[in-house]
C-alpha cells in the first residue's frame, strides 16, 4: 500500500469510513442537464450576436451593398448548425477521450473528426442560408466550394479544438466534484503478487478529501469511456480502469458480468426479468435497473442459484 493510501486507511476507522455528507456534486446533479444545454445555447447565441454586429459594422465602414439582415442570416445559420452538432461531438469525445496512452491514434481520430465536423457545418449552414435567401426572393451562393471548404475548415478546426478541450475540462471538474476512485495499492515493501489481489476497499478522492468504500458496498460497475463508474448508495465514482482489468480483480463469487458494460454485485440483485429478445432486465434492491445481455444471462442464473 502506498504511503497516502496507508495513511488514509490508518486514519479512517470502519465507523467513519463512510460517504461524505451531501456536497456540491449532489446539489449540482439535478441541474446538470439544463445547465449544460443552457451553456451551449447561450454560448452560440452570444457568438451569433457578436458576429452579426461585427459584420454590420464592417459593411457600413466599407460601404458595401449588403442588406443588414444578411449578416444575421450568416451568423445564426453557422451557430445553429454548430449547436445541432454538439450532441454528436459530446458522444464522440466519450468514445475517443483525450488521453496520453495511444495519443497518436487519438489525435488522428480527432483530426479526422474535425474534417467531418467542418464539412457537416458548412453543408448545414449553406442549406439554411439558401432557404432563407429564397424566402425573400434572393439567391445565396457559397462560391468556389474547394477553396471555401479549406477556408471554413481552418476556422472550424480551431472551434472544434476549443470545444473538445472545454468538454474534457468540464468532465475533469465533474470527476473532482463527484469523487474519483482508485484501488488501494499493496504495501511497497511486499513483493508484487503474480495475480492481482482482490480489492477490499476503494480509496475515493473528492475535492481534496479522502474516504474509503468497501468493495462489497459497490452495487454495480458501468463502463464509461476510459473509466469504470462504481455505483455506491446511489452515487457514481469513476475509476480509471477497463472493465476487463477490474473484472479480473473482483471476487467472482460476489460480482458477475451481466453485460458488455455492466458488472453487478449479486448481493444487490433484486430480480431478473426475461425479455422477448432473449436479454433480461435486472432490478437491483434499490429499484434501479441494469441491462443483462443474453450472452451472460445463463451464467447469471447459475450464479444466483449457487448463491
Amino acid at each position: 500500500m502506498n504511503a497516502d493510501a496507508s495513511a488514509a486507511l490508518a486514519a479512517v476507522p470502519p465507523a467513519t469510513a463512510a460517504e461524505p455528507e451531501r456536497g456540491a456534486w449532489d446539489r449540482y446533479r439535478p441541474w446538470r442537464r439544463p445547465v449544460e444545454i443552457a451553456f451551449w445555447v447561450v454560448l452560440f447565441a452570444i457568438n451569433a450576436a457578436a458576429g452579426t454586429l461585427t459584420s454590420i459594422i464592417d459593411i457600413h465602414r466599407y460601404g458595401l451593398d449588403i442588406p443588414d439582415w444578411a449578416p444575421l442570416v450568416w451568423e445564426t445559420s453557422s451557430c445553429a448548425t454548430a449547436l445541432a452538432l454538439v450532441p454528436a461531438l459530446v458522444w464522440f469525445t466519450r468514445a475517443v477521450p483525450l488521453q496520453l496512452d495511444g495519443w497518436r491514434r487519438t489525435l488522428a481520430l480527432h483530426l479526422l473528426a474535425s474534417v467531418v465536423w467542418s464539412v457537416l457545418h458548412v453543408v448545414g449552414m449553406v442549406a439554411i442560408r439558401q432557404a432563407v435567401y429564397a424566402s425573400v426572393g434572393e439567391r445565396y451562393e457559397l462560391g468556389g466550394w474547394g477553396i471555401n471548404l479549406v477556408y471554413e475548415y481552418l476556422k472550424d478546426a480551431r472551434s472544434y479544438g476549443y470545444m473538445v478541450l472545454w468538454i474534457e475540462g468540464y468532465r475533469l471538474l465533474l470527476r473532482r466534484l463527484q469523487g474519483e476512485a482508485s484501488v488501494l495499492a499493496p504495501p511497497d515493501d511486499l513483493p508484487e503478487p503474480a495475480q492481482p489481489e482482490r480489492p477490499e476497499r476503494f480509496l475515493v478522492r473528492k475535492l481534496g478529501k479522502e474516504f474509503l468504500v468497501a468493495a462489497n458496498e459497490v452495487e454495480w460497475l458501468q463502463a464509461s469511456s476510459n473509466y469504470v463508474n462504481l455505483r455506491v448508495r446511489g452515487r457514481d465514482y469513476p475509476l480509471r480502469s477497463t472493465m476487463a482489468a477490474i473484472e479480473g480483480q473482483l471476487d467472482p463469487g460476489r460480482f458477475a458480468r451481466v453485460h458488455r458494460s455492466y458488472i453487478v454485485n449479486l448481493d444487490c440483485v433484486g430480480e431478473i426479468e426475461p425479455l422477448e429478445s432473449g436479454d433480461a432486465r435486472i432490478t437491483m434492491r434499490d429499484g434501479s435497473q441494469v441491462p443483462c445481455s443474453r450472452r451472460y444471462r445463463a451464467a447469471l442464473r447459475r450464479e444466483r442459484r449457487a448463491g
